[in-house]
């Protein structure tokens, strides 16, 4: 059976992206992380005082979190989904060790804690219904669609927007303060 060997190639591309990125931002692009980026002060100040419109809000959100998967559906139904399940996780632990480098560089300590303040309500949904979808499209032969799935991975999608758009803006802006 393929799936142990799946799992072992998931985190490996996983740990790979992210340690990638811990390099890259270490080692390519210090210099621009320290001349410019969003943990400086004078960003950090404007986020705090900004009133977010929720609503509108919603809508940037659903348009950027949502955007990949139509990409994965329809990959994974090529004979290169095992690659682009691998490509994806690759390139998403990579920006996520670019960002928490980033956040260490700039704040120290406190970035890192920013940062995982910013992730975590609404990345614990939003990890749930990709990996529902990923470990679908990894499986593929043995495993099949069906509603339990599709209302999972909308169920996960639904309650990370709503928590991006409603408790995160609360729990960075009270974060901030205290800074």
């Amino acid at each position: 059976m393929k799936i142990p060997e799946n799992k072992k190639y998931c985190v490996m591309f996983s740990m790979l992206g992210f340690f990638s990125g811990i390099l890259y931002g270490n080692l390519v692009s210090k210099n621009y992380i320290m001349s410019m980026g969003i943990f400086n002060a004078f960003f950090l100040e404007q986020y705090r005082q900004t009133d977010i419109r929720t609503t509108e809000y919603v809508w940037y959100i659903i348009r950027i979190r949502l955007m990949p998967l139509p990409v994965l559906i329809i990959s994974g139904t090529t004979k290169v989904r095992k690659v682009v399940v691998y490509a994806f996780l690759l390139w998403t632990c990579f920006l996520g060790g670019i960002l928490l480098t980033s956040a260490v560089m700039k704040m120290g300590v406190k970035g890192l804690i920013l940062c995982l303040i910013g992730m975590i309500p609404q990345a614990v949904f939003y990890t749930g219904g990709y990996l529902i979808l990923l470990w679908y499209i990894l499986a593929y032969p043995i495993n099949r669609w069906n509603i339990s799935k599709t209302i999972c991975l909308a169920l996960c999608m639904l309650l990370g927007i709503l928590t991006e758009c409603y408790v995160n803006p609360g729990i960075m802006q009270l974060f901030l303060q205290t800074l």
